[in-house]
């Protein structure tokens, strides 16, 4: 398995930036920057990719509403340009929170707009006169579309792409999406994954995508975000769970609206609705610690990689059988010196 440093995006960027040397010597694969609604990731990838050598970099992942297609492939582009063929495209729906509440746009029909995107992205890389007549885009735009009428023309796109193939990942935890993922994309990208619920959860929608999948597109690649502690010190890994805790707390209780929650739901389809419910109605009313305490420990062990060398080793192998071929790591130590090594250690384990 790959092993990638998933970086946080809030604070700290330009000493984050200056120790990614030290992960890319480790052997760490990639490295993924998210976006929500902070500083862009393109800007910061950028620079990412002018400080790494080896390394690939992927956005994880960027909206697809709050770009258009056309940008979103040029931009694209211009990453796999600039870092010499090493970026991937992470992709998804994001949500309405994000979408309607940040970028004022309304977040309807998810899947088929990432189709199009998908479609429209890869006519673009590969250099073809952009033509489109789908139900979201329409390019050119017609006057009977909206369009002024003048001077619309199906254009391709100046630079010669260094990959006509750019990997689009996508990330997607319901049903469709993940049959979506399966279908059209290079990799798919879950987080909350619990390797031994997989099969269950994900493995119908797996299997649906991947019976209509072209014959050229490769293998699909599962890279699977998970947070990582390595440590035999007790009250460290009391530490360590207690920030997968919160993670846990803040994207199955506050993250959607409240029904509308794919973080909430997910846990709920590994078995755990009924906390799931808990958590959530703890931290909508502002509990927020109460929210974490209420996570269970078996869902904290399950999904995250916090334990001594052979707990974590035994945990690697889990996720390897159970299809995973990457983890975007989040390593929780509290020194830099300890991230590397515990990312270090765990690409040693991935093999």
């Amino acid at each position: 398995m790959d092993v990638g440093l998933l970086m946080s995006y809030s604070g700290g960027f330009a000493e984050a930036a200056r120790g990614l040397a030290d992960f890319e010597a480790a052997g760490v694969d990639s490295v993924v920057l998210p976006e929500a609604y902070t500083f862009d990731s393109v800007s910061q990838l950028g620079y990412l990719a002018a400080r790494t050598e080896r390394m690939r970099i992927a956005s994880g992942i960027l909206n697809a509403y709050s770009r258009t297609p056309a940008l979103l492939a040029m931009t694209a582009a211009g990453l796999d340009f600039v870092s010499e063929g090493r970026f991937e495209l992470g992709l998804g729906a994001s949500g309405p929170q994000v979408v309607e509440g940040f970028h004022g746009l309304p977040y309807t029909a998810p899947l088929a707009r990432i189709r199009e995107v998908v479609e429209i992205c890869r006519t673009v890389w590969r250099r073809e006169p952009l033509s489109h007549e789908g139900r979201h885009f329409q390019l050119p735009l017609t006057a009977e579309r909206g369009g002024t009428g003048h001077a619309g023309r199906p254009l391709r796109l100046i630079n010669h792409p260094v990959r006509p193939d750019i990997p689009i990942v996508l990330a997607a935890l319901g049903a469709k999406s993940v049959e979506t993922a399966a279908e059209l994309c290079e990799g798919w990208q879950p987080t909350l994954f619990l390797p031994e619920s997989a099969k269950e959860v994900f493995g119908p929608s797996l299997e649906a995508g991947r019976a209509r999948r072209p014959d050229g597109l490769p293998t699909l690649r599962i890279i699977a975000d998970v947070k990582v502690l390595v440590s035999e010190d007790e009250a460290e890994l009391a530490a360590g769970r207690q920030r997968v805790r919160e993670y846990i707390a803040l994207y199955v209780g506050g993250m959607g609206a409240r029904g509308r929650n794919f973080y909430n739901d997910l846990v709920g389809r590994y078995g755990f609705a009924e906390p799931a419910a808990r958590i959530e109605e703890l931290y909508r009313t502002g509990r927020k610690a109460e929210a974490a305490a209420a996570v269970p420990g078996e869902l904290v062990d399950r999904v995250a990689l916090v334990g001594p060398p052979g707990l974590v080793a035994e945990r690697v192998a889990a996720y390897r059988e159970s299809g995973v071929t990457g983890l975007n790591a989040s390593p929780v130590a509290d020194t830099h010196d300890r991230r590397v090594a515990d990312l270090a250690l765990l690409k040693r384990l991935a093999g």
